[in-house]
C-alpha cells in the first residue's frame, strides 16, 4: 500500500479549518517511485470542474510532495487530485479520491471535502464515556424511592433479560448521582467527554419514550442531581452531553396526552394523528409516536430559540456541553416528506447561540454522509465506517457465541461474518469517502454501543483488546461503553446493558488497558488530529500510521497467529530498537533481509510505536 495520500490533517491542509473567501492550500503525497511529473487539483466552482496546478514542494523519506490552491467559494468545497506519470508506452493517469486512487475516473461522490463550519475544538478526538444511567451505580438515595409501576425491579446482579417485553421494563434502579460518586471511575480512564443516555422522566429503563423533555426523571433524582453531576464532571474536566429523541416521544408524553384529549390543541399538530385515532410511531411501535416537523408550534416549541428544549439544558443552571440526537437519520422522514436538513439545521443554529462551543452528534445506523456535510450535526454514532467492518475482521466466524445468536446489527445473520482486512479496508473507505474531514474527527470511533451486542462476545478471545487499541488510534472519537473495561458480554442490545459489576468479579478487568489507551489519546495530539495513512491490509494483519510534522504514531494489529512480510520503504523508519508504547498480545516486528518488515503474531495482538514526524522537504 506505498500509494499516493491526501486527508484532512495538518500536513495535508496547512493552515487549519478554512474560510469563505480563502485560498486553501492541498497537499498531496506521492511515492517517488510512482514516477508522477505532473498534478492537479480538480475542484468544483458551483458544481463546475476546474482544474488548479500543483507545484513540486520537493522529496524527501521516498515521497514526494504536491501542493495546489484552491478557492473556497462556498461552505463545502469538493476536491481530488489527478496525477500524470511517465511511462515508455506514454503518460499514465491517475485519479486520487477519499476512496483512494483509481485508474478510472469516479464519482464526485468520493471527492475530499472542506468544510468552513466545523466542531468544537475541545472534542476533536476527545474519548468519550457513554452511559446508561439505570445500569451504571445506584446512590444511597436511590434505595428510598418508590418503584414505578411500569417497573420490574431487579438486584444489581440479578441477570439481565435479553429479549421480549420484560427487557425494557427490567429496573435496577442506578442514579445520576450513582454516576457523580463513581466520578473517579471516568477520570481515571482519561475520559473527557460523558454522554448519558436520556434522563427524562419515561416509562421504561431505556426513557427513550419521554414523558416530559423539561425536567429530569425523579427515578434519576431529579434536576438538582443533573445539576450536581454537570458540575462535578467540569470540575475534573470532563464535559457532558445528553440524549434527545427529535423523532418521538413517548405515547405518555404531555404532549402527546394534551394532543388526545383536545382536537383543536397545538400539540395536536405536534403528531401525524389520524382521524381514527391511529398515528405514525418509530418502526410501528405504539408507545414511541413519531413527530411532525411540519408543525410550526412544535419546532418553536422544541428546537427554535432561547426557551426551547434543545436550548434550556444547555444553559445555566445545567450547562450541558451538547446533545447526541436519537435516530437522527429518521427525523423529519416520513415517506415523501423530508424535514431532515431543516430541523437538523435548526437545532444546530439553536444549540451554538445557547452555547457557542456545543457539540452535536447524531446518530445514523447506515450511509449518513449525506446528513453530515459540515453544516448541521458536528460528527455521526455510526457503525458502517468502523464498527461493523471492524466486527466482520475480529469475528471468531462461527456466527454464534455460546449457540447463541449475536445481533450483528440489525441483520439477520447469525453474527458477523469473518473477512480479511483488505475487506475491513475497502468497508472503511467506501462508508468514510464522503465525510469532511471535520466531520470524522468529531464522529464517534465505537467498538460497541447501549444498542449493540458486546464486542467481547462477537469477536475471538482477546479480539476486544485489539479492537479497543484500534479504536483508540484511529481518526474520531473513542466511545467506551460502561463496562467494555470490565469485559462485559452481550447478545444484543439489551442484553449488553448490565449493571457495572463494582463490588463482584469481572470477566476481564481491563481498566489497565483502557487507562493506558486513554492516557496517551490525551498526550498525543497525532491520536486527536493527525493524518490516518494506511500502510497494509491483508488476510489476519493491518497497520497504518497518525501523523502530524513532529510525530508518526504507528500501529500494527493482528487477529491471531500469523506471519507477513510487508515491502521495503513501507513501515516508517524509527521503531527498530523502540519498545512499542503500548501493546496488548504477541506481536513482533523484524527488519527482513531484503529491507522490508516481517510482521509475526502468535494471536489476537496490537501494538502501538511513537516515533519522529516523517521526513518532510518543507
Amino acid at each position: 500500500m506505498i500509494e499516493p495520500h491526501h486527508d484532512g490533517s495538518p500536513l495535508c491542509v496547512p493552515g487549519g479549518r478554512p474560510r469563505l473567501g480563502d485560498e486553501a492550500r492541498v497537499r498531496l503525497r506521492v511515492p517517488v517511485r510512482d514516477g508522477v511529473v505532473r498534478v492537479w487539483a480538480r475542484h468544483l466552482e458551483d458544481a463546475e470542474p476546474r482544474y488548479a496546478p500543483a507545484r513540486l514542494l520537493g522529496e524527501a523519506g521516498g515521497a514526494a510532495w504536491w501542493e495546489a490552491r484552491i478557492p473556497v467559494r462556498s461552505p463545502l468545497t469538493l476536491y481530488r487530485f489527478l496525477l500524470e506519470s511517465a511511462h515508455d508506452a506514454g503518460p499514465r493517469h491517475t485519479w486520487v479520491s477519499a476512496a483512494g486512487a483509481s485508474r478510472t475516473d469516479v464519482p464526485d461522490a468520493s471527492d475530499f471535502r472542506l468544510t468552513t463550519a466545523g466542531g468544537p475544538a475541545w472534542a476533536t478526538g476527545a474519548t468519550m464515556y457513554q452511559v446508561f444511567p439505570d445500569r451504571f451505580a445506584r446512590s444511597a438515595a436511590a434505595e428510598a424511592r418508590p418503584v414505578p409501576e411500569w417497573a420490574l425491579p431487579a438486584a444489581w446482579d440479578e441477570p439481565v433479560v435479553p429479549h421480549g417485553p420484560e427487557a425494557a421494563r427490567q429496573f435496577y434502579g442506578g442514579d445520576l448521582d450513582g454516576i457523580r460518586e463513581r466520578i473517579g471511575h471516568l477520570v481515571d480512564l482519561g475520559v473527557k467527554v460523558l454522554y448519558l443516555t436520556p434522563f427524562f422522566p419515561a416509562g421504561s429503563n431505556h426513557r427513550y419514550d419521554a414523558q416530559s423533555f423539561r425536567r429530569v426523571d425523579p427515578l434519576l433524582g431529579g434536576d438538582a442531581a443533573l445539576i450536581r453531576l454537570t458540575e462535578a464532571c467540569h470540575a475534573h474536566g470532563i464535559r457532558v452531553i445528553g440524549d434527545l429523541t427529535t423523532n418521538h416521544s413517548g405515547d405518555t408524553h404531555e404532549w402527546f396526552r394534551a394532543a388526545l384529549a383536545d382536537p383543536h390543541a397545538d400539540e395536536r399538530g405536534y403528531y401525524y394523528l389520524r382521524a381514527d385515532g391511529s398515528y405514525e410511531s418509530w418502526w410501528g411501535v405504539p408507545s414511541l409516536p413519531k413527530l411532525d416537523w411540519a408543525s410550526a408550534e412544535l419546532r418553536r416549541e422544541f428546537v427554535e430559540g432561547p426557551h426551547s428544549v434543545v436550548a434550556h439544558w444547555l444553559r445555566p443552571p445545567f450547562n450541558l456541553d451538547g446533545w447526541r440526537i436519537d435516530v437522527g437519520n429518521m427525523t423529519g422522514r416520513l415517506g415523501g416528506t423530508d424535514w431532515n436538513h431543516e430541523v437538523a439545521s435548526l437545532v444546530r443554529r439553536t444549540a451554538l447561540e445557547a452555547r457557542p462551543d456545543a457539540l452535536l452528534v447524531a446518530e445514523s445506523t447506515a450511509d449518513g454522509a449525506r446528513d453530515f456535510q459540515g453544516d448541521t450535526y458536528h460528527g455521526a454514532m455510526s457503525y458502517p465506517g468502523f464498527t461493523r467492518p471492524l466486527w466482520a475482521w475480529l469475528a471468531s466466524g462461527s456466527g454464534l457465541a455460546g449457540g447463541r445468536r449475536v445481533n450483528f446489527f440489525g441483520t439477520p445473520l447469525d453474527g458477523p461474518p469473518r473477512v480479511p482486512a483488505e475487506d475491513l479496508l475497502a468497508e472503511h473507505r467506501a462508508f468514510s469517502a464522503a465525510y469532511p474531514w471535520d466531520v470524522r474527527l468529531h464522529s464517534l470511533t465505537a467498538i460497541d454501543t447501549h444498542d449493540t451486542a458486546r464486542a467481547a462476545t462477537a469477536m475471538v478471545p482477546g479480539g476486544q483488546e485489539v479492537a479497543a487499541v484500534l479504536a483508540f488510534t484511529f481518526t474520531g472519537m473513542p466511545l467506551v461503553f460502561a463496562g467494555d473495561e470490565f469485559g462485559l458480554e452481550g447478545v444484543n442490545g439489551e442484553d449488553a446493558r448490565t449493571p457495572l459489576p463494582w463490588d463482584r468479579a469481572v470477566p476481564r478487568d481491563l481498566r489497565p488497558l483502557y487507562r493506558g489507551l486513554g492516557a496517551q489519546r490525551n498526550a498525543e495530539e497525532a491520536l486527536r488530529t493527525g493524518s490516518l495513512r494506511w500502510l497494509w491490509a491483508e488476510g489476519d494483519s493491518l497497520a497504518y500510521v497518525r501523523e502530524l510534522p513532529d510525530r508518526t504514531v504507528l500501529v500494527v494489529a493482528a487477529r491471531g497467529a500469523c506471519a507477513a512480510s510487508l515491502p521495503a520503504g513501507l513501515v516508517p523508519e524509527g521503531w527498530e530498537g523502540a519498545a512499542p508504547a503500548l501493546a496488548v498480545g504477541p506481536l513482533t516486528l523484524r527488519r527482513a533481509h531484503d529491507g522490508g518488515t516481517h510482521l509475526g503474531a502468535e494471536g489476537p495482538a496490537a501494538a502501538v510505536w511513537l516515533l519522529p514526524g516523517p521526513a518532510l522537504p518543507f
